[in-house]
């Protein structure tokens, strides 16, 4: 608890000094205060999402593709209708993916259901368990976990958390380079 409201208080400050420079660079640029209010908003969406590919509470990539939207909004920035569909889509997929991932990942590696219904109560569990690590053990062990409780001998239950393990990591990196390029597109468009 100790390194979370530390963490927490952290990225507060950081956000504060962050938010105070941005805010003094786009009067300088001659934005209005409206678009001011939403270019940080598209930020801490952004951010957030980033945290999201991590944290399987947050959506990543839809909270980033709202960010998109947000700068969208303003008076000075638009993107085409196209790239706003297209990202839509691509935000879509990804959605899908990462709850397919970590369960093809157990499946091809001789897991079931156990191993499914363990990879994702894992994964949820090693959230709150042990944080940060928690979020990569979790998927692993849960999938472990689970076929051993399906009635599978241990080293067959271990290739499953480790397809477990390896289908949430494609995953994540999936969702981090999605964001990562919603990220580079609204810096990008702002400057």
């Amino acid at each position: 608890f100790f390194f979370i409201s530390h963490f927490f208080g952290f990225i507060f400050y950081c956000f504060h000094v962050f938010s105070y420079y941005c805010i003094r660079i786009l009067i300088q640029l001659k934005y209005n205060y409206m678009d001011i209010l939403l270019i940080i908003l598209g930020i801490l969406c952004l951010l957030t999402g980033l945290a999201g590919c991590f944290l399987p509470v947050l959506p990543g990539p839809p909270v980033s593709y709202a960010g998109l939207l947000l700068l969208h909004f303003t008076d000075k920035i638009h993107f085409s209708t196209t790239h706003l569909i297209l990202w839509a889509l691509l935000v879509i997929i990804v959605q899908v993916l990462d709850y397919v991932t970590p369960m093809l990942g157990t499946k091809y590696s001789g897991g079931g259901k156990w191993g499914n219904w363990g990879c994702v109560i894992g994964t949820i569990a090693g959230l709150f368990v042990f944080p940060p690590w928690g979020v990569l053990i979790g998927p692993f062990a849960g999938a472990v976990i689970g076929e051993l409780l399906g009635g599978k001998k241990s080293v067959e239950a271990f290739k499953a958390g480790v397809g477990a393990f390896v289908g949430f990591l494609f995953s994540v990196v999936v969702k981090v380079s999605v964001c990562g390029y919603f990220i580079y597109c609204f810096v990008a468009a702002l400057f």
